[in-house]
């Protein structure tokens, strides 16, 4: 069986019809859709959050994780290069924006891109992933763009995590720090992903299994997303990465995820096809791949 099969399928219950054609040609939503390729551009190198478990590096082909790009695009290079890709992958179909930092963060550029893709080519699936820190009051901004698919980095519900999971937040021009970053980044999070899910946008959460952090409760998180109408779960490995202050956490095994995920599947679909892909990702997530 491929490592690509998921025998969970994706909750339908909150689909309208167009949403559910779009989830079914969407390979990171749908776990049969082997043959549709997505590409990540790189047009958000800013960041409003600093993860402890992150290092964003610009320039680096050699590593395949979250936060690595070997350029900065700017929207009319995005462009150019959708289409080339377009050439080489007849099922091209999904666009996403996955950083090196936050797509929120980045918002006019992340908007300009949408705005010249839709133009050349009106098929496309544009989903992005964020934080949600700067989400709830652009969403139904990200509506209007025709954003469809969201996935929402959520790592703890207690605000006491948080503030050891984050360094700061930077909201309004202000940086928080402790405890009162972590309670504002849970509230703006879980705030976001209801509205969301109020308004007919599929979304997923990811969530990064922190060893000595928040491994004791992500049956928790999963619980209160799904209750909320969230999707599926995507429950992640910590990589620890050099200069960062998690560079030394354990990795979770893979039997440790498998088992949470097991533990999770009872309130929503388990993402088990994830590959922590780059930002600048393209191709099929079971075959032909490229990146930079």
């Amino acid at each position: 069986m491929s490592k690509c099969n998921n025998k969970m399928p994706l909750n339908k219950q909150f689909m309208s019809p167009e949403l559910k054609d779009k989830t079914e040609k969407h390979p990171c939503y749908n776990p049969k859709a082997i043959d549709y390729a997505r590409m990540h551009l790189p047009v958000a190198p800013k960041c409003n959050v600093q993860c402890n478990y992150c290092n964003r590096k610009y320039d680096c082909q050699n590593e395949s994780r979250p936060g690595v790009t070997s350029m900065i695009m700017t929207p009319r290079q995005s462009l150019e290069r959708y289409k080339e890709e377009k050439l080489k992958f007849d099922k091209l179909t999904v666009v996403g924006f996955a950083g090196p930092g936050d797509a929120m963060a980045n918002f006019e550029e992340v908007k300009e891109t949408i705005g010249l893709i839709k133009e050349y080519d009106p098929t496309a699936i544009f989903c992005l992933s964020t934080n949600g820190l700067a989400l709830y009051e652009r969403i139904d901004e990200v509506i209007q763009l025709g954003v469809s698919h969201i996935t929402i980095t959520i790592n703890t519900i207690y605000p006491e995590v948080a503030a050891k999971i984050y360094k700061f937040v930077d909201v309004d021009g202000k940086r928080h720090t402790g405890i009162t970053a972590g309670e504002i980044i849970v509230k703006r999070q879980f705030e976001a992903l209801e509205k969301l899910c109020q308004n007919n946008v599929m979304v997923k959460v990811n969530i990064v299994y922190i060893k000595g952090l928040n491994d004791n409760h992500i049956d928790k998180i999963v619980e209160r997303a799904a209750t909320l109408g969230v999707a599926m779960t995507n429950i992640m490995p910590l990589i620890p990465t050099e200069n960062t202050a998690f560079a030394e956490f354990p990795k979770p095994t893979a039997t440790e995820l498998l088992l949470t995920r097991k533990k999770c599947e009872k309130y929503v679909t388990q993402m088990y096809h994830c590959k922590q892909c780059r930002a600048d990702a393209v191709g099929t997530l079971c075959g032909k791949k490229q990146i930079g």
